[in-house]
């Protein structure tokens, strides 16, 4: 029998999810009596006969006290119809749970160049976001798009956390329970190597209090990976901006990635990025002129 870890607890409770949403009818099976049903979903003997194991084998394994072979695993990811990113988060916390340590991997710091790169952009908002997508550098112009985050406290200054805890986002993002539940699932998604890792258990937890929808979509246990997309944002002076993401890895750092917000030339949103950037251009010179005056 496998030791329970971490990552099999969690690789158990996210097949239970996952089962759960399953309705047995679209997989051809009979619906039962009336209140036979205690569950919703699947039960566990419908999952574990599509797989052609034995009950008990898949208990343990949704109990998080074996983990699956590679051909099971596969079994049950067919079974449950997990999608690519659902079958990656769960042959990684398969993948995981046969290390006897979290990854030990450091946060490594923004290396300048890449600061100076961002700000070499001008009329692109640009920054960086590390493990659980806190956010660790910006150029100007990605600052004033994301709600003043070069004044928001370094511990707050989480993508995530932005999303659930400042008011002002409902109204900034058009679609924004997309754009959470998005934030839900990538969180999760970075989690795998190490489910009980302190940093995220406080993040988790704090949501998880102050706001209902993160706790319920958290218990969800939703999975995904992006690394582009397409997004419209209501900035409260020059209206609303539809704009193409991009995020590059930085090889030096996994856990890094640099956010591009681009948008086509001569479009309406790349224009707005120009006055933008004129305004945070003429912001110093305003301040300077104001501090002369005071003098």
């Amino acid at each position: 029998m496998t030791a329970k870890t971490p990552h099999l607890e969690e690789l158990g409770q996210f097949l239970k999810a996952r089962r759960s949403e399953l309705d047995p009818a679209d997989l051809g099976l009979p619906p039962g009596d009336p209140g036979t049903r205690r569950v919703s979903g699947l039960r566990r003997e419908e999952v574990a006969a599509r797989v052609a194991i034995s009950k008990d084998h898949y208990a343990r394994i949704e109990q998080g006290r074996l983990a699956p072979s590679e051909p099971v695993l596969a079994a049950i990811a067919d079974a449950l119809r997990l999608t690519p990113d659902q079958r990656a988060y769960a042959e990684s916390l398969v993948q995981q749970a046969g290390r006897r340590t979290p990854p030990g991997r450091r946060s490594t710091p923004v290396r300048p160049q890449i600061q100076r790169l961002m700000e070499q952009l001008t009329d692109t908002p640009a920054f960086v976001v590390g493990k659980y997508l806190d956010i660790l550098a910006w150029n100007p112009l990605a600052a004033a798009l994301l709600l003043d985050v070069d004044k928001t406290p370094p511990k707050e200054r989480n993508y995530v956390r932005m999303l659930f805890t400042d008011p002002r986002m409902k109204d900034f993002y058009e679609a924004w329970e997309a754009m959470a539940r998005t934030g839900v699932a990538l969180l999760r998604t970075q989690a795998a190597d190490n489910p009980t890792d302190p940093r995220l258990a406080a993040l988790v937890g704090e949501l998880s209090v102050t706001d209902p929808q993160f706790r319920q979509w958290w218990a969800a246990r939703p999975v995904g990976r992006q690394e582009f997309g397409t997004k419209t944002i209501r900035h409260p002076g020059l209206g609303d901006l539809t704009l193409d993401w991009d995020g590059f890895q930085w090889v030096g750092d996994p856990d890094q990635q640099i956010i591009i917000w681009s948008a086509p030339p001569g479009s309406p949103t790349q224009d707005k990025f120009r006055i933008l950037s004129s305004w945070i251009a003429a912001t110093p010179a305003r301040d300077a002129a104001e501090g002369r005056a005071g003098a």
